[in-house]
C-alpha cells in the first residue's frame, strides 16, 4: 500500500466514524472504509470443508448431560504447537491412555490422517477428545477412526456384564471426522464408519461428520458416521449441535443409517443438522428374497425393543433412503419405543419404497404414533 493510498484510507475511516456534523462522505469512500474493516475481522474456516457444526436456527434447550466437558486442565495434549507433531501415532496413544485430551497443533486448522484406528481401552473411566474446532481426524477413506467396545474379546473385561457398564465415558467435541470407512468390519456388528461404540456411555458435541461410509448392503448394519449397539442403563446417546453431511457428495453412505445407526439404543439429538446422507442398501429388513437387505434410514436408523429417540431444534434435509425412512427409520420390535420431534424441520427426505402415512420422511413402528410438535414435515 503506497503512502498516498494509506492516507486516503485513514481519512475515509475517520470520516465514517467521527462527527455527524460533517458532510457525509461519498458512496465510493464509504465502500473503501467498510471493505477495510471487514477484511480485518475475517477468520479461517474451522475445517478444510468450510462446514460449521450444528443447526444455526436450533433453539432447543440443552441439558447439562449433553453439554461439552470443560478441558481447561487436560490430562494430556497431542502436539507441541506444530502441525508435524500432531500425528496418527500420537492420537492412537492418547486415546489408549484416556483422560481429557486436547490438541496443540499450531494456529491453523489441521487434518490428521489416521494410519490406525484409535481404540478406547475398557480400563479407561473417561476419554474426552476435544479438537478445539481446528482438528479433523480422517480415516483416509480406508479405516474406521475411533472405536470403543466394552465386549471386545481382545481387551480386559472390567465387569461380567459388558453390555451394561457405566464406563468408559466417551465424549468427542469440537472435532471433524472425515472419510472414515468401516467396510468389511462385520465381526463387531459392522457400521460406524467414523465411530463405533458398544457399551459405556457416549456423547457428541459441536462436531462435524463428512464423507464417512460403511458396508453398502446388509439388513441390520449401518451408521456411516456413528454406530452404537448398547449404552449403560439405556441412557441416551446425546448428539448436541453437530453436523452430518453437507453439500452433495459430503454426506455419509451406508446400507442403513447414512449418519446414525443403533440397535436397542436411545438417542437425544439437539440443534443438529443432517444433509445429503444416504441409505444405499436394498431389500429392507428383514431382507426380501433375492436381495442383500438394507436401504433404510437416510439419516437415522434405529432398531430394537424399548428405546426412545428425541429430536429437537434439528434440521434434517435432502437425505435419501432406497427403501424406507428417508429421514428416520424407527422400528421398536415389541412396540414399546417412542419417537418425539419438537421444534425441528424435516424436508425433502425421499423414501423410495415405504414410509408412514402422514409423516413424510419417517417410517415408524413403535408405541402409538410419533409425537410431533412445533415442527415442519414435508
Amino acid at each position: 500500500m503506497t503512502p498516498t493510498v494509506r492516507r486516503i484510507l485513514v481519512a475515509a475511516i475517520t470520516l465514517a466514524v467521527t462527527s455527524t456534523a460533517c458532510a457525509a462522505p461519498s458512496v465510493a469512500v464509504v465502500r473503501v472504509a467498510q471493505s477495510a474493516v471487514t477484511t480485518a475481522i475475517v477468520t479461517p474456516a474451522v475445517n478444510s470443508f468450510g462446514i460449521a457444526a450444528g443447526n444455526p436456527s436450533g433453539k432447543a434447550k440443552v441439558p447439562a448431560a449433553a453439554k461439552a466437558v470443560k478441558t481447561t486442565k487436560p490430562t494430556r495434549v497431542i502436539g507441541n504447537g506444530t502441525p508435524a507433531s500432531c500425528t496418527s501415532k500420537a492420537v492412537v496413544a492418547a486415546v489408549a491412555k484416556g483422560g481429557i485430551v486436547t490438541f496443540n497443533c499450531g494456529p491453523d486448522p489441521i487434518t490428521i490422517v489416521m494410519t490406525r484406528t484409535a481404540k478406547v481401552r475398557n480400563t479407561n473411566k473417561l476419554l474426552v477428545l476435544d479438537g478445539g474446532n481446528k482438528v479433523t481426524l480422517s480415516g483416509g477413506g480406508e479405516r474406521r477412526i475411533l472405536y470403543q467396545n466394552t465386549c471386545d474379546a481382545a481387551q480386559v473385561w472390567t465387569t461380567s456384564h459388558c453390555q451394561n457398564q457405566s464406563t468408559p465415558k466417551l465424549v468427542v467435541q469440537n472435532l471433524t471426522f472425515a472419510d472414515g470407512n468401516s467396510t468389511g468390519k462385520k465381526t463387531d456388528g459392522g457400521g460406524g464408519g467414523a465411530i463405533f461404540v458398544r457399551g459405556g456411555q457416549f456423547k457428541v458435541v459441536n462436531s462435524v461428520f463428512v464423507r464417512n461410509k460403511c458396508d453398502a448392503t446388509g439388513p441390520d448394519l449401518g451408521g456411516a458416521a456413528i454406530r452404537v449397539l448398547s449404552q449403560y442403563k439405556n441412557r441416551p446417546v446425546y448428539v448436541n449441535h453437530s453436523t452430518f453431511g453437507g453439500a452433495p457428495g459430503l454426506g455419509g453412505t451406508c446400507s442403513n443409517g447414512g449418519a446414525l445407526s443403533s440397535i436397542g439404543v436411545s438417542w437425544t439429538v439437539l440443534n443438529s443438522l443432517f444433509t445429503n446422507n444416504t441409505a444405499i442398501g436394498h431389500g429392507a429388513n428383514p431382507k426380501r428374497s433375492g436381495t442383500p437387505g438394507g436401504g433404510s434410514g437416510g439419516a437415522i436408523y434405529a432398531d430394537g425393543n424399548k428405546f426412545t429417540i428425541r429430536i429437537a431444534g434439528t434440521l434434517i434435509k435432502n437425505n435419501h433412503a432406497k427403501e424406507g425412512g428417508g429421514a428416520v427409520f424407527f422400528v421398536s420390535n415389541n412396540r414399546t419405543g417412542t419417537l418425539r420431534i419438537k421444534k425441528s424441520t424435516l424436508i425433502n427426505n425421499p423414501s423410495d419404497r415405504f414410509w408412514t402415512r402422514g409423516y413424510p420422511g419417517i417410517f415408524f413402528k413403535g408405541k402409538g404414533k410419533p409425537k410431533v410438535s412445533k415442527s415442519t414435515l414435508r
